[in-house]
């Protein structure tokens, strides 16, 4: 007798933060991945600095019952939270709670209580932001020969992720740059004149490729068949990129099941550890 398959459990999940919200998100996000059918309803509570401000979220986490996770500094605020939660009922975690501590054990040493301590604008923030001018500025082969200035160039054809895995790169301060391989035209003379900036390949699989670009031109509402989404065609291109960067020695990604966050975090690995040939496999 075959199973019944289990519904999907969707709840309430509301995410109380003093700063953007962002930190919060991704591990709300990370943790609820962990549980197979489980679907969180996010309620996104940002720059709570006030007991006016927690009021109106209270009031907001009243109607609809669910977890809440914080991550609010200020200690009268975070007691005013947790006493309004108990109060309707519903559990309260403060999400980095559990590592600050562990981390002021270990240092011997209080955690600040300054709110958005990472996002302060030092150095690195800058350094992100010029990075994203520099990603934005030099997409899709943009920016001529200014390739030097990179601190990577991603080659690949069309649809392999080389835009979005550039942008994410940029928020983690690394100047990456991306040329795209469209067939019977060159390549800009400064990807080949290249020395001491890394450049890696992406590739894709012909069907899933296939796919992606049907999908693309679908959103354009552009319905007519050409070599851009021919079955051969994308492979001979695929073969054609991969033939290029065994000639060059250029480090390859497979893309097929990796997200741009996977791709990105391959990207930094090879750039940090430094292995030069080597082929990332999907």
């Amino acid at each position: 007798m075959t199973a019944t398959p289990r519904l999907a459990t969707y709840f309430h999940v509301h995410l109380v933060s003093d700063s953007t919200g962002e930190t919060l998100n991704a591990m709300a996000r990370a943790v609820c991945a962990r549980f197979n059918n489980v679907l969180p309803i996010e309620h996104i509570y940002a720059l709570v600095r006030s007991p006016r401000q927690l009021e109106r979220a209270l009031s907001e986490i009243g109607n609809a019952p669910g977890v809440v996770l914080h991550t609010i500094v200020d200690e009268k605020l975070r007691g005013a939270m947790e006493a309004g939660c108990q109060k309707l009922g519903m559990p309260c975690f403060g999400a980095l709670d559990p590592l600050v501590s562990a981390l002021s054990w270990y240092l011997g040493a209080r955690p600040s209580a300054r709110v958005g301590a990472q996002y302060a604008l030092d150095t690195d923030y800058f350094n992100r932001m010029d990075a994203l001018s520099y990603a934005l500025g030099h997409d899709d082969g943009q920016g001529g020969q200014d390739l030097k200035a990179a601190d990577v160039v991603l080659v690949g054809v069309s649809r392999t992720s080389k835009t979005p895995t550039c942008i994410y790169l940029a928020h983690r301060g690394v100047r990456a740059a991306n040329v795209p391989l469209v067939p019977l035209s060159a390549l800009p003379a400064g990807l080949l004149e290249l020395k001491g900036v890394p450049v890696v390949g992406l590739t894709l699989s012909p069907d899933r490729l296939v796919q992606i670009r049907r999908n693309r031109l679908q959103s354009l509402n552009e319905g007519r068949e050409s070599s851009y989404v021919d079955a051969d065609a994308v492979r001979a291109e695929i073969v054609e990129a991969r033939r290029l960067f065994d000639r060059h020695g250029w480090p390859v990604i497979d893309v097929t099941r990796r997200s741009v966050e996977e791709t990105a975090a391959a990207v930094i690995n090879l750039l940090s550890g430094g292995h030069g040939q080597v082929e990332v496999l999907g």
